[in-house]
């Protein structure tokens, strides 16, 4: 596997983005740093962290790099580390102990359901209550968190990577639809103005449900622009297709010309670092 380049506020974000593309806990990434990085002065001459990462090949684990926190609760940090240090473990009783301990710390009663089928070297993990509302958390940042942290505890030790999935309520299954929908309502737009939109930041996930929805459109692209967290899918007009309501796009007749002039294929700022984001478009981590 190729090194892939990797950007964040600060090295513990930039690790965190790495670990989160390729679904593996921090001891399992092979990374460099090519940029420390620039706080600056009131926001003022900041400089993103960079880093060039990939899985690494060995299967024993050699280093141990810092762990990257997620959470900002010293509490559930330190369940996480706690818990990190089992050796042998029982993948499911090893998951609803931490979580069990994560929810005494926040205050929140919650149900706990663990599935791991060794065969697929999977955990699915359920979760239910009345505050699975707080748990979801903005657009699944907390939920995705909580996975995070799951996994980092159910790999430690273990000589095969055990994919984990954390769900309440169903959440997984409607958020992929809402972007889906989102995607194809924006295409939709797209395809009448003949002008590219540009979505809110996502992370990597949901960048890839939204290339996934319109990879197989006839008449838009997608593609991904701007430094995490702020990275976001762009959707343009295909150049050599024009749309009609009635009869859809054909050949080139009605197409505007003057949207290569106002876009440029780099980016709106002329960014040279603009790329078609295969990784987004072709790949899926497991939620």
């Amino acid at each position: 596997m190729e090194y892939m380049e990797f950007k964040g506020r600060t090295k513990s974000d930039a690790i965190t983005e790495a670990c989160r593309h390729f679904s593996i806990p921090s001891d399992r990434l092979d990374y460099e740093i090519i940029d420390e990085g620039k706080a600056g002065f009131l926001g003022m001459g900041s400089k993103p962290a960079i880093i060039r990462a990939k899985v690494k090949e060995e299967a024993a684990i050699e280093e141990v790099i810092e762990p990257v926190k997620l959470v900002d609760s010293p509490t559930i940090a330190s369940v996480a580390a706690a818990a990190a240090n089992i050796e042998e473990i029982d993948v499911e009783a090893s998951a609803k102990k931490f979580l069990t301990d994560v929810f005494a710390a926040m205050g929140i009663a919650a149900e706990i359901s663990a599935k791991y089928n060794d065969s697929l070297k999977s955990l699915e993990v359920e979760l239910s209550g009345d505050d699975m509302g707080v748990l979801i958390g903005k657009r699944g940042q907390t939920l995705d968190s909580l996975q995070y942290l799951i996994s980092l505890v159910v790999n430690k030790g273990t000589s095969e990577y055990i994919r984990v999935k954390v769900d309440t309520e169903n959440y997984r299954q409607r958020r992929r639809e809402t972007l889906e929908n989102l995607a194809k309502n924006i295409a939709y737009k797209v395809k009448r103005t003949r002008r590219p939109v540009s979505l809110e930041p996502m992370n990597p996930y949901e960048r890839r449900i939204i290339h996934s929805a319109l990879q197989n459109d006839k008449y838009v692209t997608t593609h991904s622009e701007g430094d995490e967290p702020f990275r976001r899918v762009v959707v343009t007009p295909k150049r050599d297709s024009s749309y009609n309501d009635n009869r859809g796009y054909k050949g080139n007749k009605g197409y505007n010309r003057n949207y290569n002039k106002s876009y440029n294929r780099n980016g709106k700022d002329g960014n040279k670092n603009y790329d078609r984001d295969s990784a987004e478009s072709n790949t899926e981590t497991v939620e």
